[in-house]
């Protein structure tokens, strides 16, 4: 179980590092420099690998609780219910992002300014309503096993190795304009 939470842990660090570095490019701005155009895309890389396997996780998370908790118990209805809610809104937050990725693939500099808008706003999102929140994971924290953890967590050698190559994408891409600050 130790090395499956410094794995998490690890991952969980390089995702705020990318989110971090997102708050402070679209806080910045490109202002048309087309050294961006790359570094936004594998940003919307790595958000999209990520997200994806994290959304599972959380969505696998609210199944067992369901299974395991007392349904009937207003505070882990409303715990369920805030999930529901958060996961709902990351995933709004993602699709508009990868759309502005995508926009940036196929229109490059003019598109510049839709991808802030939307990493700006999804890192808002991020910042204000993911990570942890007492309802659902204190209830996880009683309920679940060290296989529970296990099974929620899914993190293949395969999902681990790709998240870690599209991390070091960002950084390899780092503008020169943003390294400066």
């Amino acid at each position: 179980m130790t090395e499956l939470n410094e794995r998490i842990a690890e991952e969980r660090r390089r995702l705020r590092e990318v989110r971090q570095t997102l708050t402070a490019a679209t806080k910045q701005k490109a202002n048309g420099d087309s050294a961006f155009v790359p570094f936004y895309i594998a940003i919307g890389d790595y958000f999209e690998a990520t997200m994806k396997r994290l959304h599972r996780q959380d969505v696998r998370m609210g199944d067992m609780l369901r299974d395991k908790a007392d349904m009937d118990d207003a505070d882990n209805l409303k715990a369920m219910a805030e999930l529901g809610e958060r996961l709902k809104g990351n995933q709004e937050h993602l699709e508009k992002l990868l759309e502005a990725r995508d926009a940036l693939k196929s229109n490059g500099e003019a598109a510049l300014e839709q991808f802030e808008q939307a990493g700006s706003d999804y890192s808002d999102f991020i910042i204000n309503n993911m990570g942890h929140h007492p309802g659902s994971t204190n209830l996880a924290g009683k309920l679940f096993t060290p296989e529970d953890w296990a099974y929620m967590a899914d993190v293949s050698p395969e999902d681990q190795a790709r998240e870690e190559q599209l991390f070091g994408r960002v950084f390899a891409g780092l503008p020169a304009a943003l390294a400066q600050t």
